[in-house]
């Protein structure tokens, strides 16, 4: 039976999307036809706001399907092209890293906002492993050169604690424990102010790249927008209030 990805709604405001394919969860052309479908779904449903992307069984995603690879590349580029789209979406995006996390399946992980993992998680950066090479632009940026260069250039299994050591997931959990917390990460989330939260996205993706001047002329736009905004507003009177603002991304 072939793979698939499933989207579950937990509550209003999260989705869950589970890459099922075992063992270990490749994306192939089909699949990835699917993820990209769902990312549109999601995107397109206005009271979606925070998705959380997992893995069943004993790995998060493996990547390309390699028995799927076709002579010209062009099954690299499909990859690249969900890669560049999940980078993308609207929502913040969790990854709860179950288990392992390798080659193309890295790269996917290093597209979300936010990678939380299990204590059995594994994370490969593989390109070198099979002549070809990955994730050189992502991961650098967000855990630095140094670390980076040391997952890039060995193609060794780095675990749990040695990625929350690098920086480049931000909790670790039991297993059992790894869904109930990402759950909870994207329910907080989802709770804040959207278009804040969706400017925040904006501003810290491009924040790398930016200049002194050029971050302060792109928070300045986006601080006058949101100013403007119901919510600012409805903030400001919760915290006169002493309750908790009921943010409707208005």
């Amino acid at each position: 039976m072939s793979g698939t990805v499933h989207l579950e709604a937990p509550s209003k405001h999260v989705r869950l999307l589970t890459i099922d394919n075992p063992p270990m969860n490749p994306l192939g052309v089909e699949m990835r036809a699917t993820f990209m479908g769902v990312l549109d779904e999601v995107d397109a449903h206005a009271d979606v706001r925070c998705l959380v992307v997992t893995g069943k069984g004993r790995a998060f995603c493996s990547g390309d399907d390699l028995k799927n690879v076709g002579a010209q590349g062009e099954d690299l580029a499909g990859f690249s092209r969900l890669l560049d789209r999940l980078d993308a979406s609207r929502v913040p995006v969790v990854a709860a890293v179950n288990g392992w996390c390798v080659g193309g399946g890295f790269e996917l992980a290093l597209c979300c906002d936010v990678r939380i993992a299990s204590t059995e998680a594994r994370f490969t950066a593989a390109g070198v492993n099979v002549g070809l090479m990955a994730s050189a632009y992502r991961l650098p940026r967000i855990i630095g050169v140094g670390p980076a260069k040391a997952m890039l250039l060995t193609g060794l299994p780095h675990d749990a604690a040695t990625a929350e050591k690098f920086g480049l997931v931000t909790a670790v959990h039991e297993p059992e424990a790894l869904m109930p917390a990402a759950l909870a990460l994207a329910e907080r989330i989802a709770s804040r102010a959207p278009l804040s939260v969706a400017a925040a996205k904006r501003v810290s993706s491009r924040a790398p790249d930016l200049s002194p001047e050029e971050a302060e002329k792109v928070q300045a736009a986006e601080l006058r927008v949101l100013r403007k905004s119901a919510d600012h507003k409805e903030a400001v009177r919760a915290f006169r209030e002493k309750r908790e603002p009921v943010f409707t991304g208005e």
